[in-house]
């Protein structure tokens, strides 16, 4: 075998394995036992109708096998409407919605993760957390001060995207920009701003996503952020989702 054939190939292998590396740093240093946040979300419609809506948000658990609970608080319209998600790191995440108006949960099938979450620009997918090995990855280059890494959705993943790119910052591994495309066409943009140091974790104050196709963006600001609080298991049950209005 030719031997410039062999280090193209080796270049490809480490530029693959590098590409990992860094995600798996950067969810490193992001990781907390548990996270907790209020949340004012900001939409703006193609028509650049605003509106706002407020949520609160918990988590018990890291990486892939998390729970948490999304629970809106204003305005009166959507208060009390909540997501529940069990993560899994080898597979999609399972999602139950409780909606009060109608008194019950309904789980969120595979197929309708891709509709946005309660006029949001968020999907009920990009809600959930995307554990390192759920995907792999590529190392396509250097920008800004960022690596640029391409992450593949495996197959278990159950993805609306089949491949994302990803700005992760050198000096302090937090990811700055993801695109997340369908084949060619980019379906979404997520920018995460305001970086600021919480509990030694660097944490984004304030993230943007940006539905191209439907030309609206919803800003989220992070406020009142705890990370390693104590919070009861039970709360990340059915039972709570049910309970708790």
């Amino acid at each position: 075998m030719n031997k410039y054939f062999l280090i193209f190939l080796l270049s490809l292998s480490l530029a693959a394995q590098d590409g990992r590396a860094i995600v798996a740093e950067s969810q490193k240093r992001s990781h907390a036992d548990s996270q907790r946040y209020e949340g004012t979300l900001e939409v703006n419609d193609a028509k650049r109708k605003v509106s706002t809506k407020r949520w609160i948000y918990e988590r018990l658990g890291s990486a892939g096998e998390s729970k948490a609970v999304l629970r809106f608080t204003a305005p009166a319209e959507v208060k009390g409407v909540a997501l529940l998600i069990h993560n899994h790191p080898d597979r999609a995440s399972d999602q139950w919605m409780w909606t009060p108006a109608v008194a019950r949960e309904r789980r969120i099938a595979l197929q309708d993760r891709r509709t946005r979450f309660f006029g949001t620009d968020f999907s009920f997918e990009d809600l959930e957390e995307r554990d390192v090995d759920r995907s792999s990855y590529k190392t396509l280059g250097e920008e800004n001060g960022a690596w640029k890494i391409e992450g593949t959705p495996k197959p278990e993943a159950k993805s609306q995207y089949t491949r994302l790119l990803i700005w992760i910052r050198k000096d302090n591994y937090v990811a700055t920009q993801i695109e997340c495309y369908s084949n060619d066409k980019l379906i979404r943009r997520i920018r995460y701003t305001e970086l600021e140091k919480v509990q030694n974790i660097w944490t984004a104050r304030n993230v943007e996503v940006h539905d191209l196709s439907r030309d609206s963006r919803t800003t989220l600001k992070l406020e009142k952020l705890q990370y390693n609080l104590s919070l009861a298991a039970e709360s990340f049950t059915l039972q709570a989702l049910r309970r708790e209005q």
